[in-house]
């Protein structure tokens, strides 16, 4: 399997889930990391975890205060010198109809998933200017390329950051500074326990189809290799990344299936 090593990579959502999973496996093939999520405790139990704690530093982070990843940055330079790449992996879910869902639902989606990794990646981004290289690693969802009820708040902020990434892939192109989009189908995370509902309190229990998903350590590999490939965008899970290919070729058959079964 191509992997990485030697690098010096910031990972969000690093206290549970895939960020954890990621820290793991990076830090077993050599590579010094920032770990960054809002639970200092669960980081540090994290950090000891890894095979190589002596190599692994810790930020704590809030992508909701926006206006702090500056900051932060700064922080992390001082800290390590260098970053080579930044995992953007943290993120929150959302389970609620529209016709229920508080206005100020959409607007904590849209400042944590979106603009919360907007604002830290162009905080990062002269940085790698300055160097002429770097790697945006952002992790989305099959929701970012296809809808599904009940999420409606969520596929909103990872359509936004497709479109996003995408286009910063294209400006900075020259300055070697490369950009992969992943979207995970079912992973056996916490996601679904931490979504927010109609009314902006968690849900706080899991579905039944991210419970049966790819086990986390599995979808970690995965997405090391495609991050090592320097993929534009990858799809990852099981038999629901075909609603990709629906969407793109018979949109009506996957509106058809979605409403059949729980896609994503």
């Amino acid at each position: 399997m191509k992997s990485i090593s030697d690098q010096i990579i910031w990972i969000t959502g690093a206290s549970s889930g895939i960020g954890e999973a990621l820290a793991y496996e990076l830090n077993k093939s050599g590579n010094t990391l920032i770990l960054s999520a809002r639970n200092t405790n669960r980081l540090e139990e994290v950090r000891v975890n890894c095979r190589f704690p002596n190599t692994v530093y810790i930020e704590p982070l809030d992508l909701a205060d926006n206006d702090r990843m500056p900051q932060h940055v700064s922080n992390v330079l001082n800290m390590c010198g260098k970053v080579n790449i930044l995992i953007n992996n943290a993120g929150l879910s959302q389970r609620s109809l529209i016709v229920d869902t508080q206005m100020s639902v959409y607007k904590k989606l849209i400042d944590i998933n979106y603009l919360g990794t907007v604002a830290l990646t162009k905080a990062l981004l002269p940085h790698f200017i300055e160097n002429n290289g770097g790697h945006f690693v952002t992790v989305t969802s099959l929701m970012g390329r296809f809808g599904s009820p009940l999420r409606s708040g969520y596929c909103g902020a990872k359509h936004g950051l497709h479109g996003f990434f995408d286009v910063l892939r294209m400006e900075h192109q020259s300055d070697h500074i490369n950009v992969t989009l992943v979207c995970p189908g079912f992973v056996q995370t916490n996601v679904a326990l931490n979504a927010l509902t109609a009314d902006g309190t968690t849900q706080q229990k899991n579905d039944l189809a991210t419970g049966n998903g790819m086990p986390v350590a599995v979808f970690a590999h995965k997405m090391i290799r495609a991050i090592a490939q320097k993929k534009f965008e990858v799809y990852i899970g099981r038999k629901e990344i075909m609603g990709i290919y629906l969407k793109r070729f018979f949109p009506k058959l996957l509106h058809r299936v979605v409403l059949r079964s729980d896609v994503v």
